[in-house]
C-alpha cells in the first residue's frame, strides 16, 4: 500500500475515533475528554490532507 493511502486511511480512522471520544466527553460532561477527542479529530484531518498532498506528488 502506498504511503499516501496509508496516511489517508489512518487520518480517517483517527477522525472517527476522535469524534467518538468527543461525543462521549460531551455526554458525560468531561471537558478534557471532549477536547482531547476534538484534537484527535483535527489531527486526523491533517493526516488525511498530508496523504492527499503525497498522492499529488507521487504521480
Amino acid at each position: 500500500m502506498k504511503s499516501s493511502t496509508k496516511d489517508r486511511a489512518k487520518g480517517k480512522l483517527k477522525q472517527v475515533a476522535g469524534g467518538a471520544e468527543e461525543k462521549v466527553g460531551r455526554a458525560t460532561g468531561k471537558r478534557k475528554m471532549q477536547q482531547r477527542g476534538a484534537d484527535k479529530k483535527l489531527g486526523g484531518k491533517v493526516r488525511e490532507k498530508v496523504g492527499d498532498v503525497k498522492k499529488v506528488f507521487e504521480a
